[in-house]
């Protein structure tokens, strides 16, 4: 848990410091030659093209990683495994900042500038990003896969465990053309059940930074209490907690005596705000947990 700290401390930092460098190291260029490789190697039982095909491409370099991970454990005090383990979290964070990205759309100066930014939010391509009150859901959907997915699947299974989600994430979201049909499909499904429990624990912290009646009602209206694998639940939660927090913003003008002026692009500042605090309350948790093991 120390060292996901420290390995989530180091990629903000390093994102914010060197972006392109930060960049440069999530891009991972390599994989996409390693799916294509694959493609036209097909094995003589026709995986590659099945519904579990995505598994010869992710197998052999998630255990490659797991083994580095074990071999590693124990030596000098448990230093090269930290220093492995940042440098893991730091290639799978991203590929860009969300909060870079969010300024960058708050600072733009004309429509067309501002409309260029918002589409760097999307969290995969083709996905419309527009102002209104759906930027919200898409806010929370790349908070998803950029930050909080990595870190959990970080946290529960090391270094091994972020490789394997962005690997799923990137074969479907963004090297998806390169496989086969059936093979796409089936890694879709597997990217929602590895996104599933992160959406929950994502929700959970909405409610608890935001308004948790609100959360609680829109998760449930979503399906969150259904057994699925589809996540939409966060998109729908992210969406009524900024509601819940303007006309909270709202309230606090008019019991002054004030009249309301909220400014532009409103949801998406207070949807990274949210962002945020749940990224915070995540972190919190985690010292906590630290601190109780030293001392005990």
């Amino acid at each position: 848990m120390f060292t996901t700290l420290v390995a989530v401390i180091a990629a903000l930092v390093l994102g914010h410091v060197a972006p392109a460098l930060a960049r440069s190291l999530r891009e991972h260029p390599w994989y996409a030659r390693w799916l294509l490789w694959l493609g036209s190697h097909p094995d003589d039982g026709g995986l590659w093209y099945g519904r579990h095909g995505i598994w010869l491409a992710l197998l052999p370099l998630v255990l490659l990683v797991g083994a580095v991970q074990l071999a590693l454990s124990g030596w000098l005090m448990g230093l090269p495994a930290l220093l492995f383990g940042v440098v893991v979290l730091v290639c799978t964070w991203g590929p860009r900042d969300l909060d870079i990205d969010v300024e960058s759309v708050l600072d733009a100066s004309d429509p067309q500038a501002r409309a260029e930014r918002l589409a760097r939010l999307a969290p995969e391509p083709g996905v419309a990003v527009v102002e209104g009150p759906a930027l919200p859901g898409v806010v929370m959907r790349s908070a998803l896969r950029r930050w909080f997915a990595p870190l959990f699947w970080f946290l529960l299974l090391g270094p091994a465990g972020a490789v394997l989600y962005r690997l799923v994430e990137r074969a479907v979201v963004v090297d998806g053309p390169v496989l086969p049909a059936e093979n796409a499909a089936g890694a879709r499904v597997l990217l929602q059940w590895l996104e599933w429990p992160v959406a929950h624990l994502m929700t959970l912290a909405l409610a608890l930074a935001g308004n948790f009646d609100l959360v609680f009602r829109a998760w449930r209206a979503a399906g969150g209490d259904r057994w699925q694998p589809a996540s939409g639940f966060l998109e729908a939660s992210g969406r009524a907690a900024v509601r819940g927090e303007l006309a909270e913003e709202i309230e606090d003008y008019r019991s002054e005596g004030l009249v309301p002026v909220m400014g532009e692009l409103v949801e998406l500042r207070d949807a990274m705000s949210l962002v945020w605090r749940m990224l915070l309350l995540w972190l919190a948790l985690l010292a906590l947990l630290v601190i109780a093991g030293w001392v005990s």
